[in-house]
Parts: structure tokens; C-alpha cells; sequence
């Protein structure tokens, strides 16, 4: 039976990278998924008290761009979704490039397949930062999100951490995103697990 579900991303978040890569990599393998991408801000989610939100400021958080460029892919040219976040988040974490900095995020849009100024276009149309606006939002005010990733399953939301990566593994993608789905849907009593110190 497809599980439908949903998980928050920033392309800053170490932790949305490593949750991400896991769905990419099952969705891949033909995992029986039905994933959708809302997009949150870590810059809204740490803004400081008495500030106008983000959406109002944009220009002060050049930390979103690389959000609201994937934004636009996702929504104008989904069949290059997928490969795109990948590369955003390969591109952040481990090539260490700034994707604040519009020539690199073009050009990492443009090896991806995609046309950077033509995407880099859409987010200064304003549409794509209405999308974060409302997506951002409406995880807030419905569900309390506060971070990514957080899987959504309903009515449910749950902020999880996966420490490993799966590379080309889309069996350990699979099973990995299957147990997190589980727990979140067949276990709500569990409210918190957190290791005191991580074995590596």
C-alpha cells in the first residue's frame, strides 16, 4: 500500500541532507512512496524577537535563495526535482559552496540539467518566496514545525535525525525511511528517543 507522507527541507541542515538522500535514493529504487517537499526556513525559525518574518526582509536572507530556487523546481519543473535537490544539497555540504552567492547557485542549477537564469528569474519574480511564506507557515501554525526534517504524516509531525547516509543503497534508504514512518505512525506514545552521546 503507497504511504503518503511529507518532509520539510532547508539545504542548510546537515540532517534534511541525510533524510533527503534516504528518499531520494528509495524513491529511486522504486519505493511505494507518495513524498511530497514543503519547504521551511531555518532563517524564520531562528529570527530574532520583534523582527518583520522573513518574507518581509527577504534581502537580509541571502540564506533562502537556494530554498526558493528549489522551490521553483519543484513546482515549474518537477521531473527535474529530484536530481536537483540532491545536487543542492551535495552542493552545500559536501562541496562546501555558497549557495548564497546567485553565479554559484546558477551554475550548480545548470549542471543539474536546468536553466540557473531562468530559475534564478522565477525566484525574483516573487512567487517562490509567497510558496515558502505559506508553506513555512502553514507547518507552523498547524502542526508546530519547528525544524527540519520533519516527517508529516496527517496530522502527525515529528522532527527526526538520521545520522547515516545511505549512498546507492536504496534497500537501506527504503528501510530506514519505512521505520521512521512507522514510529511516526504506529507509535505516537513515543514522544522523545534521543542517544546521550553518539558511538562513533
Amino acid at each position: 500500500m503507497t504511504k503518503s507522507f511529507a518532509v520539510t527541507w532547508d539545504y542548510r541542515c546537515p540532517f534534511a541532507r541525510n533524510a533527503h538522500e534516504h528518499l531520494l535514493a528509495g524513491l529511486q529504487g522504486g519505493a511505494d512512496w507518495d513524498v511530497q517537499f514543503p519547504v521551511f526556513s531555518l532563517d524564520q525559525a531562528h529570527i530574532e524577537e520583534g523582527r518583520p518574518p522573513v518574507w518581509e526582509e527577504p534581502d537580509r536572507y541571502p540564506g533562502i535563495l537556494a530554498n526558493l530556487a528549489g522551490v521553483v523546481i519543484r513546482d515549474r519543473d518537477p521531473e527535474h526535482f529530484r536530481s536537483v535537490h540532491r545536487a543542492l544539497f551535495t552542493a552545500r555540504h559536501d562541496q562546501a559552496l555558497d549557495l548564497r552567492d546567485r553565479e554559484i547557485l546558477g551554475k550548480v542549477l545548470d549542471e543539474s540539467g536546468v536553466d540557473g537564469s531562468g530559475v534564478l528569474s522565477e525566484v525574483e519574480s516573487g512567487w517562490p518566496l509567497q510558496v515558502l511564506k505559506a508553506e513555512h507557515t502553514d507547518g507552523v501554525e498547524r502542526l508546530r514545525v519547528f525544524g527540519v526534517p520533519t516527517f508529516i504524516s496527517g496530522d502527525r509531525a515529528v522532527f527526526v535525525r538520521l545520522m547515516n547516509r545511505p549512498g546507492d543503497d536504496s534497500a537501506l534508504a527504503s528501510s530506514t525511511i519505512d521505520r521512521v514512518l512507522d514510529l511516526v505512525d504506529g507509535w505516537p506514545e513515543l514522544n522523545e528517543f534521543k542517544y546521550t552521546t553518539i558511538s562513533r
